[in-house]
């Protein structure tokens, strides 16, 4: 399936089984893109992300950072991360992905991946912070 060249059903659910994933085209123009790709890099408190696996610590090559509404608590692998306050570009990304899809978001966790040898494992999320059967923007 190629889903970045399909005529655009931002209503058509692609994955009808146990969830629903809709895909709403290209929000930004490549200049746009470019311009928050830019800010992201150089404005966001990229970290690290360290979990506790099997009884051992280890720290990611992928960066990690975590920003919300307030200082939102959660827990993963034993690890507490705390929600940063939103910076200028992630509020106009919120705003601009918000008035597109309907929903609001309380929070944006950003994973800073260096290339095709990083990745996340297959996981389910648990926080009791964020909002129940909540949306997730990719």
């Amino acid at each position: 399936m190629d889903l970045f060249n399909q005529t655009i059903d931002q209503d058509k659910n692609w994955l009808p089984y146990d969830g629903t994933v809709n895909y709403y085209g290209k929000l930004l123009s490549k200049t746009e893109a470019d311009f928050y790709l830019e800010q992201l890099l150089n404005t966001i408190e990229w970290r690290n992300d360290e979990a506790v696996i099997f009884g051992k610590k280890i720290i990611t090559k992928r960066k990690v950072a975590w920003y919300g509404n307030k200082s939102y608590e959660y827990t993963y692998s034993n690890t507490t991360k705390q929600a940063l306050p939103w910076t200028e570009a992630l509020i106009a990304l919120k705003a601009l992905i918000e008035n597109k899809t309907g929903e609001t978001f309380n929070s944006c966790l950003l994973n800073l991946y260096h290339s095709g040898e990083e990745g996340m494992a297959w996981h389910s999320d648990a926080e009791t912070d964020l909002k129940k059967d909540g949306a997730i923007a990719s």
